[in-house]
């Protein structure tokens, strides 16, 4: 099966009078539809490995390629526009916007890819947040919500331009077990209906819904068993 997402080598290292390395040679593919943890000790690089799948940082070294394009010679304004069409996005502290409401959260993504008029971007915004159990909530704002909800509505705005691969970085590290449980069923049906999904998380729990995981240490793939020791 061909790779949705493909590492080769990728390499951050943060300059400094003592150069950090964040990520050490990573390879990896993901494959459509697949829902893949990533695991690791706090500082082993977990975060900024999603960033740079996410397109959100670059390598300093490395080759990555996303639906068989390869992304190196990408500009900045390139790489933003892949981003908005093909990357959805779940944090652990959700950033919806305060001031606007639930509905207008999830339509901003469209608003800004402009590929639907307003009356399918409304439409579209209400059928994921019934999905989601929240179109009742539509027109509240997002301090009017618990956390479990705020992060519900957060992978609704991930898929609001129907994404090819849902990252989250610890999508419930935030919320108390009842609301993680609900996002990790989530995250794990959205894979079964055939969405690509990655999530960083130090939770064992949440991350045996995957169905791979991977574990970094020190910036680097572990070899398998490694992270038991």
């Amino acid at each position: 099966m061909s790779a949705l997402l493909r590492a080769e080598g990728l390499v951050r290292t943060l300059p400094g009078a003592v150069p950090v390395t964040l990520v050490d040679g990573v390879s990896l593919g993901i494959a459509a539809g697949e829902f893949v943890c990533i695991m690791g000790p706090s500082g082993s690089g977990k975060s900024s490995l999603l960033y740079l799948l996410g397109l959100l940082d670059v390598a300093d070294a490395g080759r990555l390629w996303l639906d068989g394009e390869e992304l190196s010679r990408c500009s900045d304004d390139q790489l933003a526009a892949l981003r908005l069409s093909k990357l959805g996005f779940v944090f652990q502290f959700h950033f919806l916007l305060a001031e606007f409401t639930v509905l207008q959260n999830v339509t901003l993504p469209m608003r800004r890819l402009g590929s639907l008029t307003d009356a399918a971007a409304l439409e579209r915004a209400m059928g994921l947040l019934e999905q989601f159990g929240m179109a009742g909530h539509a027109g509240k704002l997002p301090a009017q919500l618990s956390g479990g909800q705020r992060q519900r509505v957060a992978v609704a705005r991930a898929l609001a331009n129907a994404p090819l691969l849902i990252l989250a970085d610890e999508p419930t590290g935030n919320l108390d077990s009842a609301a993680s449980q609900n996002v990790q069923r989530t995250l794990r049906g959205l894979a079964d209906g055939g969405q690509t999904v990655i999530a960083v998380t130090h939770d064992p729990a949440f991350a045996a819904a995957a169905d791979r995981r991977i574990h970094l240490l020190d910036g680097k793939l572990a070899p398998d068993g490694a992270h038991q020791s």
